[in-house]
């Protein structure tokens, strides 16, 4: 057995981060420029090495504080990348997270020490190796979570209109949505709470502001349904 474990091939294990905000500028992803080579100077995502002594959850919360100086975040894993050549240094594994953050309450100071930026998912830069992959995938993926499952506490600010949540769901779509329909649609979820509050900014007389009901909004996370929009 032992000497099984010594002929075996050794590979690398990276844990690549593809992290999603959103702004009044729309959804958007947190990527980093590479100050080493391969592909020196070009646009990559966020990620690092797994240590020994972590597993892979533990590996992308520290990578995602590193960058971002976050730590309560929502992610999940996406998928493992194993074509041979994907790396032309040293035969790389990577294991892609995806992670949901307000672009609000992550560290800028952090993000422009790093040389990392956020970009318009529409306009985002080519990146390196299969990065483009991953993020396709992702994109994918945060769709169809967004079709079964809430999405907005992550990437809102803690009070927003209904507006800006039919915006997040229009970006994290790309695509329009009937306004009515969408609100009777949330509103049939349950999950959130209506202010007695408005936002004077966005009309003369105002638009109400609401919160999320966040025990019912993680109840509704661990069941699935249909939202159908």
């Amino acid at each position: 057995m032992l000497n099984s474990y010594s002929s075996a091939d050794k590979v690398l294990l990276a844990v690549d981060c593809i992290i999603f905000g959103f702004d009044e500028e729309g959804l958007k992803i947190l990527l980093i420029k590479r100050d080493f080579e391969p592909e020196k100077g070009k646009w990559s995502l966020i990620g690092g090495f797994l240590k020994k002594e972590e597993v892979l959850d533990t590996a992308a919360i520290r990578i995602l504080d590193r960058y971002t100086g976050l730590q309560d975040i929502y992610m999940e894993q996406l998928y493992a990348y194993s074509e041979i050549n994907r790396d032309p240094v040293e035969r790389t594994i990577s294991v892609a997270y995806y992670a949901l953050i307000n672009i609000e309450n992550h560290n800028e100071e952090l993000t422009q020490n790093y040389h990392a930026q956020w970009f318009s998912i529409a306009q985002a830069p080519k990146l390196i190796f299969d990065h483009d992959s991953m993020v396709e995938h992702a994109i994918r993926r945060l769709r169809y979570r967004t079709s079964i499952k809430p999405v907005g506490f992550e990437l809102l600010p803690e009070k927003f209109t209904m507006r800006q949540l039919l915006e997040l769901y229009e970006a994290i779509l790309s695509k329009e949505l009937d306004k009515r329909n969408f609100i009777s649609k949330i509103n049939s979820l349950d999950i959130l709470v209506k202010l007695d509050e408005k936002d004077m900014m966005s009309s003369r007389k105002g638009s109400y502001l609401y919160t999320f009901d966040k025990e019912k909004y993680d109840a509704k996370l661990l069941n699935d349904f249909v939202l159908n929009l």
